[in-house]
């Protein structure tokens, strides 16, 4: 049995309490059998009238009950000879399940039932009855029988409450519940919220309850949440006792980078400039969190970071989740930094031999200034000289954990006081929605590019479907006929019988034979990386007309002749990356359009997202809808909302809580430390996020 329940997460009397009902069912009252209605779960108590095996498509035992309002069909199609024999007519019965529509009229299909004694019937059930997460081998039987046991052990010894007596009394928990539907006086301590959720009463409002906005679920959620937050506000609070190098301003290498540049930057840029610069300056290790949409221009704001460090005597490093995209900033930063007499260096996984082991030497004897390279920068046998700034772009790409090494690496960069790390600077061009942010970055500083650069032209998006593939070839033929370039986006590598996406290879040559006027080139991710970076050089060169590609050119490529993209089966990814592949196209001063090719028919959320896409090019809009349609864990990837791991809690619903989270955090910090440590180790146990990084 403790196998069992281990494998639903209870190892301890707590987490059996903490183990809440998924639903209940109401098995206090009992409904006549003329009002019943389908698709409603119901208790009904009558005479037995008949009972029979029928025989047809599947044998089935029929048994017909009534009570003084009307008669209703009983139907197993998985009986015993026992069952038979006591489902005999005229016995009295009460029986438990959902009404549907059959053959016969009304029937309860396997109801749950017991036959009733006559002189001493069973009492109905004084709460509703809840429905637990359960696994094989554990009943629901079970599971309640336990968490009555349970909840005994709480009356005797009472769980403790955490939270301060003045939010508890506030009412705040009953924020975002509209107070005309809350027809429940609101629970607040802890062992009240746990007792109503294991055992509403039969007056409970069951809506509240379904939706998971009921103040008593609400009450444990504020505080899930706020361990959480407490984790990340502890490790941020572990962070600031460290030292970090403080930089020189360094104007003058700035502004010999910036009279480089064929471009001004945005206000948004030198504001953002000015907070990390501030930050930096500093002996408290920075970590901010820069949010930029497609094409706002974070990678200069990163080099005039990289430059303040360098300019100081010290090392930055700058990581990227893929190859394609480090060898962008590879080029980017070299084209930037040899006049100004900096050395750039390259390292990724795929680099062998005496070639890495150059890089590696010119990264430990500081003479490579800027290192660029992909998740290869952390492992073991990477040594800086002296690493004072790392860079990590495309962040939700890496695991916490993995950013976090990254920052230890100051520990073996010369620097004899083992105290000082590096500053961090993370960058994302997937916008993250303020529930998220709020809640799985608490640990960051947060800047945002809001403006994009003067010239830039939004992308106009439209959908076709399939069927219509001809004339989005013709177009194509066309775009390229006037000088401009295109993408074509697939989202498999080779053809599959069981997805119904055309596949970018076969892609590739069906569009070589309707457009051989046409220099087509291809690019997946089982390409070699020589092969890769030859096809996207050729391409960014103006070599290549049209570029058939999978979701590999997702982040980082950077073709500002490019002004039209054609991605395939559109349906099958999420909003983010929609936006994030239309944010290839539109980075010149040509109108650009996207198309997205769809096969037929959509689903409803299929519809959602393609609708959401063609109405707006607000990356932080998309964001908040992608959160609402796919939830966080695919938002954000399962790498960063794994270290969440909510049990109760839910961010999208939750939302609201958010504020009150942040403000009850700074004050348990403040004014009641004590009881910081118990609410972290109740929720997450020893868990306790990135403690040991």
């Amino acid at each position: 049995m403790r196998d069992k329940l281990a494998r639903v997460g209870i190892t301890t009397v707590q987490d059996l309490l903490f183990h809440l009902p998924l639903r209940y069912m109401d098995r206090t009252r009992i409904s006549p059998i003329a009002g019943l209605q389908g698709n409603t779960e119901v208790v009904i108590e009558g005479e037995i009238r008949g009972a029979n095996v029928v025989f047809g498509r599947r044998r089935s035992l029929i048994c017909k009950v009534q009570d003084s309002t009307g008669l209703i069909t009983l139907r197993f199609f998985h009986f015993t000879a026992a069952q038979r024999n006591n489902l005999a007519i005229g016995a009295r019965i009460r029986c438990y399940g959902e009404v549907r529509r059959g053959s016969a009229g009304l029937e309860l299909y396997h109801p749950e039932y017991q036959l009733l004694d006559g002189q001493n019937p069973k009492p109905l059930a004084q709460h509703l009855t809840p429905v637990y997460p359960a696994s094989e081998g554990l009943t629901q039987y079970r599971l309640r029988t336990m968490a009555e046991q349970a909840l005994a052990l709480l009356n005797s010894s009472n769980l403790e409450e955490l939270l301060p007596t003045e939010l508890l009394s506030s009412g705040s928990l009953s924020a975002g519940v509209s107070t005309s539907r809350a027809n429940t006086q609101q629970q607040t301590s802890l062992a009240d919220a746990l007792r109503f959720l294991h055992q509403p009463p039969a007056s409970a409002a069951v809506e509240l309850l379904a939706e998971g906005l009921h103040p008593a679920q609400q009450r444990l959620a504020l505080e899930e949440l706020l361990a959480h937050n407490l984790s990340l506000q502890q490790l941020r609070q572990q962070v600031r006792q460290r030292q970090a190098p403080a930089f020189d301003a360094h104007k003058t290498l700035h502004t010999a980078l910036l009279k480089q540049l064929p471009f001004a930057l945005t206000g948004a840029q030198q504001r953002v400039c000015n907070d990390i610069s501030q930050d930096i300056t500093q002996a408290i290790p920075m970590l901010r969190l820069l949010q930029g949409d497609v094409g706002s221009g974070k990678t200069v704001v990163a080099a005039l970071a990289a430059l303040q460090a360098i300019g100081s005597g010290y090392q930055a490093a700058v990581m990227a989740p893929t190859e394609i995209l480090a060898e962008q900033h590879r080029h980017n930063f070299e084209a930037w930094f040899t006049p100004l007499n900096i050395t750039v260096v390259w390292l990724t996984g795929k680099l062998k031999g005496k070639a890495r082991e150059a890089q590696l030497s010119r990264i430990a004897d500081g003479s490579g200034q800027l290192i660029v390279g992909t998740h290869a920068l952390f492992q073991d046998d990477v040594h800086f000289h002296n690493l004072g700034l790392t860079v990590i772009d495309e962040q939700h790409r890496f695991g916490v954990h993995q950013r976090l090494a990254l920052r230890e690496k100051g520990k073996n960069a010369g620097i004899v006081d083992e105290k000082i790390i590096p500053h961090q600077l993370i960058m994302t061009a997937t916008p993250i929605p303020r529930t998220l942010a709020m809640s799985v970055y608490a640990d960051l500083d947060f800047s945002v590019i809001d403006e994009l650069p003067t010239g830039r032209t939004p992308v106009n998006t439209v959908a076709i479907a399939d069927q219509r593939r001809e004339e989005v070839i013709h177009r194509i033929r066309d775009a390229c006929g006037e000088g401009n370039q295109a993408y074509w986006v697939c989202t498999l590598i080779e053809e599959s019988e069981t997805l119904e996406a055309q596949a970018a290879e076969v892609t590739a040559s069906e569009l070589a034979l309707l457009l051989p006027e046409l220099r087509i080139g291809l690019v997946h991710g089982r390409l070699k990386p020589k092969e890769k970076t030859q096809v996207m050089a050729a391409f960014k060169a103006g070599e290549l007309d049209l570029l058939v590609a999978t979701t590999v050119i997702e982040v980082g490529v950077d073709v500002p002749n490019a002004s039209l993209m054609v991605i395939e089966n559109p349906e099958r990814l999420g909003l983010a990356q929609l936006h994030q592949l239309r944010g290839r196209v539109g980075r010149g001063s040509v109108a650009s359009h996207c198309v997205l090719l769809y096969g037929t028919p959509l689903s409803q959320r299929a519809k959602e997202r393609i609708t959401v896409m063609r109405q707006t090019n607000d990356g932080f809009v998309i964001a908040e809808k992608d959160l609402k349609l796919r939830g966080p864990g695919e938002v954000l990837g399962t790498r960063q909302t794994g270290e969440l791991n909510l049990r109760i809690a839910n961010l999208e619903r939750d939302a609201h809580l958010l504020d009150l989270v942040k403000t009850t955090a700074t004050r348990l910090l403040q004014d009641h430390p004590n009881k910081v440590a118990p609410i972290i180790r109740r929720w997450l146990g020893d868990k306790e996020r990135y403690g040991q990084v």
